[in-house]
């Protein structure tokens, strides 16, 4: 039974990671990297050098002395995530436990934790860049074009005309986008990678433009814990766990930034099976699910994200 039961958790593990990257519209910004990095640490320190530039050389003096300084930014973990379902053994005396329980837990990453994750990274995305006033104005009906390419041209300004850039936009940019008469728009279709996943997206001066369901495109949201129940005084029920937008959050309308700038660490991602024989609380099969994951943004790189919000 214990080999059979491992052969069933390496299969299904592979696959819930192929449904991760089908589904979470960030999933590119993975940093395997990074992640080994973290390995036995919650927080690792990256360092971050400044130099300064040319001087002239003095043929009786010399060189020119310049400073050189080197500082440590730490990086810490944040969302560590998880939930366990169970299926009772008279469940399966039909489907088979492995086609169910893959069922089940590719519905949860679906519709469950590849939603959450996009919510968490754009939301610090967006939310980085509005804090150091990187954003641009306009109105979505009549000026889209115009509003995107001032976020591609102002991150552009700042890295350069050949760094691969990403722009993420909700439905109402979108739309908008789909529907404008301005004749200086050029909109191609191109692929574009997504982990091992090739997709077809619609291209605005050289950069792949991500529409994303509205649910994720908020500057604050709330976590859930999946315990407490506040209800009955003014507060909320969270054991349903999942996330709402904070009450305080705005709409992202657009999001661009290089595609190095955002690192998605993914330190622990796995599925852990228990069969009836080994739950010791229920006759039934038990499913243990857990992301523990963050997205950093290199010091050097929080001047190259540019957003709209209203």
């Amino acid at each position: 039974m214990a080999i059979n039961t491992l052969e069933f958790q390496t299969k299904l593990t592979g696959e819930l990671d192929k449904k991760l990257v089908q589904e979470a519209q960030t999933s590119f910004f993975a940093d395997t990297a990074l992640r080994s990095k973290f390995v036995g640490a919650r927080t690792v320190l990256i360092p971050d050098v400044d130099m300064q530039g040319l001087g002239n050389y003095d043929r009786d003096d010399g060189f020119v002395t310049g400073a050189l300084t080197v500082s440590s930014e730490s990086y810490t973990m944040a969302m560590d995530r998880g939930r366990s379902f169970q299926l009772d053994r008279e469940d399966n005396d039909e489907t088979g436990i492995a086609s169910l329980a893959g069922q089940v837990m590719g519905e949860f990453v679906r519709t469950k934790v590849a939603p959450e994750m996009d919510a968490y990274v754009l939301a610090k995305l967006a939310t980085l860049a509005a804090s150091k006033n990187q954003t641009v104005t306009g109105t979505v009906a009549t000026q889209v074009n115009k509003m995107i390419t001032d976020a591609i041209n102002n991150v552009q300004k700042v890295v350069g005309y050949t760094e691969p850039l990403v722009c993420f936009v909700n439905s109402n940019v979108w739309n908008a986008l789909m529907t404008t008469t301005e004749l200086t728009r050029q909109l191609l279709v191109s692929d574009f990678k997504k982990g091992e996943i090739n997709t077809k997206v619609k291209m605005l001066n050289d950069v792949p433009i991500i529409p994303v369901s509205d649910d994720r495109m908020k500057t604050a949201f709330t976590f859930y814990d999946g315990v407490t129940d506040d209800s009955s005084s003014s507060g909320a029920d969270q054991r349903d766990g999942g996330f709402v937008p904070a009450s305080a959050a705005k709409n992202i309308g657009i999001l661009v930034l290089p595609k190095r700038a955002a690192s998605l660490v993914k330190k622990s991602e796995r599925i852990r099976t228990f069969t009836p024989e080994q739950n010791q609380k229920a006759d039934a099969y038990l499913f243990q699910y857990r992301l523990y994951y963050d997205l950093f943004v290199k010091k050097s790189m929080t001047n190259t994200i540019y957003t709209y919000t209203y």
